[in-house]
C-alpha cells in the first residue's frame, strides 16, 4: 500500500511539474510555429514571447522564491501569488504592445491570455483558484483550435494535472474547479473568437 502511494505521488509531482503553465505554453507555441510559419518567421514571433513573457515571468519567480517572497516556484501562497498575477498581466500587456508595433496586429492568444489572467487575479481574492488547471485548460483550446485531436488530448490532460493538484495537496477540489471554470469560460470565447475569425 505505501509502495502503491508512493507511486502515485511520484507520478503526480512529475505530471505537475512538467505541465507546469509556462511549460505548457511553450510547447503550444513551439508546435503553432512548426505548423504554421517558416524558421525565419516563427523566430521572430516566437522570440519576444520567450523574451518578454516566458523568461521575464521565470526568472521573476525563481528571484522572489530566492529572496523568500515566494515559499515555492508554485507560488502555492494565495496572497503572494497577487504580485506573481500583476507582473504575468504587466508581461502580456508589454508583448502586446511590443508584437502588435512589430507586426500592426492583435495576438488574440495572447490577449484572451491576458484576460485569463485578470479574471484569475480578482478570483484570487477569495480562493487560490489552480493555475496549473486553468492554463493547461486555455492550451487545450489554443491546441483545439487549429487540430481537434491534439485539443482534446491535452484538455483530458488538463483533468489529470487538475488531479495531481489535489493528490500532491497543492489545490482543494473546489480551487481545481474554480480554476478549470475560469478558463472554460475564456476558452469558449476563444474557440467563438476564432472561429468568427476564420468564417
Amino acid at each position: 500500500m505505501e509502495t502503491k502511494n508512493t507511486f502515485i505521488l511520484n507520478i503526480s509531482k512529475f505530471i505537475s511539474n512538467f505541465f507546469n503553465p509556462l511549460v505548457s505554453l511553450v510547447i503550444y507555441f513551439f508546435y503553432y510555429s512548426y505548423q504554421n510559419y517558416t524558421w525565419e518567421e516563427a523566430s521572430k514571433k516566437f522570440l519576444p514571447i520567450l523574451l518578454l513573457l516566458i523568461i521575464p515571468t521565470a526568472l521573476w519567480i525563481y528571484r522572489n522564491v530566492k529572496k523568500g517572497n515566494y515559499t515555492n516556484m508554485d507560488v502555492s501562497n494565495r496572497k503572494q501569488r497577487h504580485s506573481l498575477y500583476i507582473f504575468i498581466i504587466i508581461s502580456t500587456i508589454v508583448f502586446l504592445a511590443v508584437d502588435y508595433f512589430l507586426h500592426k496586429e492583435i495576438d488574440w492568444t495572447v490577449l484572451m491570455l491576458c484576460i485569463l489572467l485578470i479574471l484569475m487575479q480578482m478570483s484570487n481574492f477569495y480562493i487560490k483558484s489552480s493555475m496549473h488547471t486553468s492554463l493547461n485548460i486555455y492550451v487545450s483550446a489554443l491546441f483545439f483550435a487549429i487540430n481537434p485531436t491534439i485539443g482534446t488530448f491535452w484538455f483530458l490532460l488538463a483533468i489529470i494535472i487538475g488531479i495531481t493538484r489535489i493528490i500532491l495537496k497543492r489545490h482543494t477540489v473546489k480551487e481545481v474547479l474554480s480554476g478549470g471554470g475560469i478558463a472554460i469560460f475564456v476558452s469558449l470565447i476563444y474557440l467563438i473568437m476564432v472561429k468568427a475569425i476564420i468564417f
